[in-house]
């Protein structure tokens, strides 16, 4: 009966392992890119790995003037780690009270709310980079953030969650005189962690992997996030592939560590979202 158990578990165990092989394999490349010298990228020939490995480019990633790629760092840590935690906040609070609080026109509000996922960024893109730019946030870390702090994503997925959220909770704070604000703050945020936790770590990954919006406000290198000083490796003048796939595999490091520590969460906390009304 085992024997027979294992031969059917069998062809799933082989193509869940052929998927982590494809899975795996950009990221394989990418070391393997990163560890080899100019030359050996444009080689003609194959190699597994190259010889000798060339860890060098991971400190002349460093060290280039040109590209403040560590200060580049800091300010994809200082953008993601604010736009995070405080997006989720204000998502959160939204999609309760939208989910709870009962006043007229909330069902038009989160209609409002629902179209703004159906209209293009490229709509608001310059409108946004105008008000951002008569307030003086070009070229400025807030410039990046305050734009990103509101997402109708997180909002909805928030109401759909309250929506679903014991209500003896709430009437059992309401007996002992709290008000809206005091249940929310006291009875239902504490006990919202995984949707919070979920939301938070995909936030943290939309804001770490911005390019445009970025691009645009950070004129000045002492501006740029990460993924807008990769994108200097790369232009119609020059091409520096080690040191490109050198610095993703460093701007990668903090999603990928992040993703292994909150994948349980993530799942968990979309599943408590539901998908409908």
């Amino acid at each position: 009966m085992a024997v027979l158990t294992a031969s059917r578990k069998a062809p799933k165990y082989v193509l869940a392992s052929v998927l982590s092989l494809i899975f795996l394999l950009p990221f394989y490349i990418m070391l393997r890119n990163a560890l080899m010298t100019r030359q050996q990228v444009g080689s003609p020939d194959w190699s597994w790995l190259p010889d000798p490995l060339s860890w060098v480019n991971f400190g002349d990633l460093f060290a280039d003037a040109s590209v403040p790629m560590a200060h580049s760092l800091w300010n994809s840590f200082l953008v993601a780690g604010i736009t995070a935690p405080v997006g989720t906040l204000f998502g959160s609070m939204a999609g309760y009270a939208l989910a709870r609080i009962n006043v007229p026109g909330r069902r038009v509000v989160f209609t409002y709310v629902l179209v703004t996922l159906m209209i293009p960024q490229s709509v608001t893109f310059v409108p946004t980079f105008v008000v951002v730019g008569s307030m003086g946030g070009v070229n400025t870390e807030w410039g990046i953030i305050a734009p990103n702090l509101f997402s109708a994503f997180t909002v909805i997925l928030f109401r759909n969650f309250y929506l679903r959220f014991p209500a003896e909770i709430e009437e059992a704070g309401r007996l002992d005189g709290l008000g809206y604000l005091g249940v929310y703050r006291r009875l239902v945020l504490p006990n919202s962690g995984s949707m919070i936790a979920s939301l938070g770590a995909l936030m943290f990954i939309e804001s770490w992997n911005a390019f445009l919006w970025p691009l645009v406000i950070g004129q000045d290198p002492s501006s740029w996030t990460a993924q807008i000083a990769l994108s200097t490796f790369l232009t119609a003048q020059s091409v520096n592939l080690p040191a490109l796939f050198a610095g993703a595999l460093v701007t990668i490091a903090p999603l990928v560590a992040m993703f292994l520590v909150a994948q349980r969460f993530i799942v968990r906390g979309i599943a408590a979202s539901g998908l409908k009304e």
